[in-house]
C-alpha cells in the first residue's frame, strides 16, 4: 500500500508517492493541486492513501522544493522504488539520474550509454511514461543537437525549459 502527500513547491503543488521500497511517484504541478493529486493516483492506479511523509520522503521533498527554487540538490541518492517497471526503463532511469543539474543527454547519448545507440525512441518513451521527473530528470534529456524533443509534464515544452533554466543549463534551443 502506498502513501502519498502534496506540497509546495516555486513552480506550484507537487506530488509524491511512497511505500516500503521507495518513491513510486511524484507529481509535478499541474493546474491546481486537485489535479495534481488527482494524476498521481491514476498514475498509481489509486492505490494510496493520504500520509505523512517517512524521513527519507520528507528529505527529498526538502530537496525538491530547493532544486525548484533554484537551489543546487543532488537527487541521486533518493530512493526508487522500480519493481514494477521494465529492466530497459530501469536502465534509462539510471542514465538520467547521473546527469547534473545544469547538463543535458540527448535521447541518442542515453541510448548509447544503455548499450543501444538505436534506441533513441526506446529512451523517449522511458521519458514520457518516468514515474520520478525531477528525481530522474528526465527533462536533462533533450532531443539531437540540443532541440528540446518533448514533455509530457503540465506546460510541455515550456515547463522543461524552464526547468532547465532554473538549473542554469545553456544553449538551448527553442521549439518556437
Amino acid at each position: 500500500m502506498s502513501a502519498y502527500t502534496l506540497f509546495s513547491t516555486a513552480l506550484g503543488s507537487c506530488a509524491v508517492a511512497w511505500g516500503p521500497n521507495g518513491i513510486v511517484g511524484v507529481q509535478l504541478p499541474e493546474t491546481n493541486p486537485s489535479a495534481t493529486l488527482a494524476r498521481l493516483l491514476r498514475k498509481l492506479g489509486g492505490s494510496a492513501s493520504h500520509g505523512p511523509p517517512t524521513a527519507p520522503v520528507q528529505q527529498a521533498i526538502d530537496d525538491i522544493v530547493a532544486l525548484l527554487a533554484g537551489e543546487p540538490r543532488d537527487l541521486r541518492a533518493v530512493r526508487l522504488d522500480m519493481d514494477q517497471l521494465p529492466a530497459f526503463f530501469r536502465e534509462v532511469y539510471a542514465v538520467v539520474r547521473q546527469i547534473l543539474p545544469g547538463q543535458t543527454l540527448s535521447y541518442g547519448e542515453v541510448a548509447a550509454r544503455c548499450g543501444d545507440r538505436g534506441a533513441a525512441r526506446a529512451v523517449g518513451q522511458a521519458m514520457a511514461r518516468n514515474p520520478f521527473p525531477i528525481i530522474v530528470p528526465c527533462h536533462r534529456v533533450l532531443a539531437a543537437h540540443g532541440k528540446s524533443g518533448g514533455f509530457s509534464a503540465n506546460g510541455g515544452v515550456h515547463t522543461k525549459m524552464r526547468l532547465l533554466a532554473i538549473e542554469g543549463a545553456g544553449n538551448l534551443s527553442l521549439p518556437w
